[in-house]
Formats: structure tokens, C-alpha cells, sequence
């Protein structure tokens, strides 16, 4: 009887103990995974004007955080600050203006768990670009009164992949395609589009807590 009773306890204890363990694992790892990155936007340029617009490709610094619901299954917010673009025209043949675009993106993410420190990912989501400050040199103002619409939606598609260096700490590579499109006018009239539709390369580090 005594046997039987020892016999149980123990089973009780050792099932206690590894459901404690797998818990103490989880909290290791931590729902939150904070990257800090440098990232290459290189712009689609598409243009529908017939002014051959084009913005300049630049390094810009990235924030993301995400949060894992699972091992497996993340939602990731991408950050950065207002960046500034200078539009060039073909036609013209020279840089006619500036703006800045702030670009937050969210993604909702899967993540490859079996292949030990090394783990990929696929996300997708989207993206909401508030386009500001919008100038044009005086020339190209008097001649066409140009503007951009304000606000662009787009989808966003991502893959990634995420080398543990050291305990809840990552080493990333991040490619995204973001769509940005901005509506261009003259004198009030949308007269073509301008899809800025980046590919945005990154490498940075990640803490998980």
C-alpha cells in the first residue's frame, strides 16, 4: 500500500515537474521579440504621368515588434520615422521636388520551429503610408501645379529567417514587398499614378523577452 502510494506521488511529482519545465521554457523565450534593423528601399519607379518620375533608393533604420500568440504564429509592427524622397522627372531632366513618408506596416506571420537556432518566416499584411510635406521646385509649381494624394493602402508580403546567436538574442535577415502608390495631380486633377511598390531589404538583431 505504502509502495503504491510512493509509486503515485512520484508519478505526480515527475508529471508537476515537466509541466513546470515547459512553462519555465516558454517564459525563457518570451512572447516579445524587439529587431532593430538597417534596411535598403529600392522603388518600383512605376510612373503612368509621362514625366518619367522617379524617387531616390536609400538606407533607412527600422523598428519592429512582435508578439507570438504561438511557437508558430507572430503579428510583427514594422516602424520607422518620416523619411524624405527626392522625385526626379526624366522629362524635365532634372530633380523637380521633395516629400516624406511614414510607412508603418503590419504583418501576421508564420514561423519554421524545427530546425533549432535557425528559423524562418512568411508574413503577410498591410501597409498604410502617410505621404507629407510634399514641395516642388517654383518652375514646375507655375507651369502644373502638381500635388500627391496624402494617404496610400497596400498589401505587404514578407520573408524572413531569424539565427539565435546566444540566448534570446537573433541575428535577421528580412526581405519585404510593400505596396505604396500615391495619386499625382495637376491643378487639382489626378492626372497618372506613381507606385513607389518598394523592396525592402534588412538585416538587423532581435531580442526575445
Amino acid at each position: 500500500m505504502k509502495t503504491t502510494t510512493f509509486k503515485r506521488a512520484a508519478m505526480t511529482l515527475a508529471v508537476v515537474g515537466s509541466v513546470a519545465m515547459s512553462f519555465a521554457a516558454q517564459a525563457a523565450d518570451g512572447p516579445w521579440l524587439v529587431r532593430v534593423r538597417a534596411v535598403n528601399l529600392e522603388s518600383a519607379n512605376g510612373d503612368s504621368t509621362g514625366l518619367g518620375l522617379t524617387i531616390n533608393n536609400k538606407l533607412i533604420p527600422e523598428v519592429d515588434v512582435s508578439y507570438f500568440f504561438t511557437p508558430q504564429l507572430a503579428t510583427e509592427l514594422i516602424l520607422t520615422y518620416p523619411q524624405s524622397q527626392t522625385i526626379h522627372s526624366s522629362a524635365v531632366g532634372a530633380d523637380i521636388g521633395t516629400f516624406k513618408h511614414l510607412p508603418p506596416t503590419l504583418t501576421l506571420q508564420y514561423h519554421f520551429t524545427t530546425l533549432g537556432a535557425l528559423k524562418p518566416y512568411l508574413g503577410a499584411g498591410v501597409n498604410y503610408t502617410r505621404i507629407s510635406d510634399v514641395n516642388f521646385i517654383p518652375a514646375v509649381v507655375t507651369a502644373l501645379h502638381p500635388d500627391l494624394s496624402r494617404n496610400s493602402f497596400g498589401l505587404a508580403l514578407q520573408a524572413g529567417v531569424d539565427y539565435e546567436i546566444s540566448k534570446n538574442m537573433y541575428l535577421n535577415l528580412d526581405v519585404k514587398k510593400v505596396q505604396i502608390r500615391a495619386d499625382v495631380k495637376s491643378s487639382g486633377t489626378k492626372v497618372g499614378e506613381f507606385k513607389v511598390d518598394p523592396l525592402l531589404v534588412g538585416v538587423g538583431i532581435g531580442w526575445r523577452f
